[in-house]
């Protein structure tokens, strides 16, 4: 838990953050810590999001840059450089990835895991060792999503512990990621 980032002065933010990702996502949680007064407003991707600043649909955006384990996130690190946006804040924010799948399934089960390709850079060596091919998603909890909708047992996803909770999905193990210091930074954009 990161502690919210104060309004800053004559900032009325139109009362909404943009992120990248469904519900649940590490991006979505940020965005809830750092603005919680605010309402979070979820894009499919990095564009959308800092489009949505532009046009003026939301007052701020919050988009993860850098990862500790993966180094840049990209694509989304090159298009707040070209963006033209200002950087209010950041924040470095520790990830810890679960692996969830449908009510029911075994680790012994699963034979794929999806998630965004940061998330599955973070825990590369892990996925080897368990035997697990990674499967790459728009974003951590829209694979929780799809996973859930789908309800087979031999595919499961990797996200936050949150997104578990949000898709009813049964975590099968904690703190995937190949490091014990993964973090990542995330900057709040402003026009």
């Amino acid at each position: 838990m990161v502690a919210a980032v104060g309004r800053p002065e004559g900032d009325d933010a139109a009362g909404r953050c943009a992120y990248q990702g469904a519900p649940g996502a590490f991006s979505h949680e940020a965005c809830t810590d750092l603005r919680p007064w605010d309402e979070a407003v979820a894009f499919d991707s990095f564009e959308a999001a800092i489009d949505a600043l532009k046009t003026g649909q939301v007052g701020c955006a919050l988009i993860p840059v850098e990862n500790t384990t993966i180094g840049r996130v990209e694509p989304a690190a090159s298009l707040v450089e070209r963006s033209g946006l200002t950087i209010v804040s950041e924040v470095w924010r520790p990830i810890r990835l679960a692996l969830m799948a449908p009510q029911g399934a075994r680790l012994a089960d699963i034979r794929t895991a999806e998630s965004h390709p940061a998330a599955l850079g973070q825990c590369v060596g892990t996925l080897a060792t368990l035997g697990i091919a990674p499967v790459e998603a728009f974003d951590t909890a829209g694979a929780a999503r799809a996973v859930a909708e789908a309800g087979d047992i031999s595919r499961a996803a990797i996200g936050p512990a949150r997104a578990a909770e949000v898709y009813d999905l049964s975590i099968l193990r904690n703190d995937l990621q190949d490091s014990t210091d993964n973090r990542t930074r995330f900057v709040l954009l402003s026009a």
